[in-house]
């Protein structure tokens, strides 16, 4: 699948079925958050096979069920912009290998979660990994003019980079960003209060690059 069938086919998903995750699967996505951790300077782990923190041996826990898999999202404190620009990075290479996920930041069981804080850590939040029971369901969300100042006849790379950024996950889908243009400069910013704003910017971005193959800035 290209890019854009990547972002297009990945959904939230909250139910998972009891199967192992393939070990060369596996082995794909630690080479992906080694990478990713060296590029970030993050402290990202993929734990697998652990049922406590989604409570999986029990019918359901929150809106989970049967998850054993997910990736903490660790790292030095203020870099919640990387945590959401890699964390997703991290997300798309798992649905391109076939494994569903979802972000999430209260409902698992934080006392029974593994992985590892070092000094000056916190952990941003934990993505549920697995095989779904269904491949999860689109939701509505904004247009691209919506969250930019996009007008016809804008550059094809510009568009391309906010069709793919408002196919990005956001908490509770808020999509509270907005792009602006001024040229082959692009600016990304938060829209609005709401929660988890600075780690959704980082999605965004990484949505956009993908999409656009051009580098953005903050404001």
């Amino acid at each position: 699948m290209d890019a854009f069938e990547v972002m297009r086919a990945r959904h939230s998903v909250r139910s998972f079925l009891d199967r192992p995750l393939d070990p060369e699967a596996v082995a794909v996505l630690r080479a992906e958050i080694d990478a990713c951790n060296r590029e970030s300077g993050l402290h990202m782990q993929l734990i697998t096979d652990e049922p406590e923190a989604f409570q999986a041996g029990k019918p359901s826990y929150g809106q989970f069920r049967g998850c054993r898999n997910y990736l903490m999202l660790v790292g030095p404190k203020g870099k919640d912009l990387e945590a959401g620009y890699y964390g997703e990075r991290v997300v798309l290479k798992a649905q391109e290998l076939g494994i569903n996920s979802c972000w999430v930041a209260l409902t698992y069981r934080k006392d029974k979660a593994q992985g590892e804080e070092g000094p000056g850590e916190k952990r941003y939040l934990v993505i549920a990994l697995g095989y779904g029971a269904t491949n999860g369901v689109p939701h509505k969300g904004k247009s691209i003019t919506d969250v930019s100042d996009y007008r016809e006849g804008d550059p094809d790379w510009y568009r391309r980079g906010l069709e793919a950024a408002i196919l990005a996950p956001t908490a509770v889908n808020q999509q509270k960003f907005r792009f602006e243009r001024d040229g082959d400069r692009v600016t990304l910013k938060v829209a609005g209060l709401g929660f988890y704003t600075k780690l959704d910017l980082g999605i965004v971005q990484y949505h956009f690059e993908l999409g656009s193959g051009r580098r953005i800035v903050h404001s």
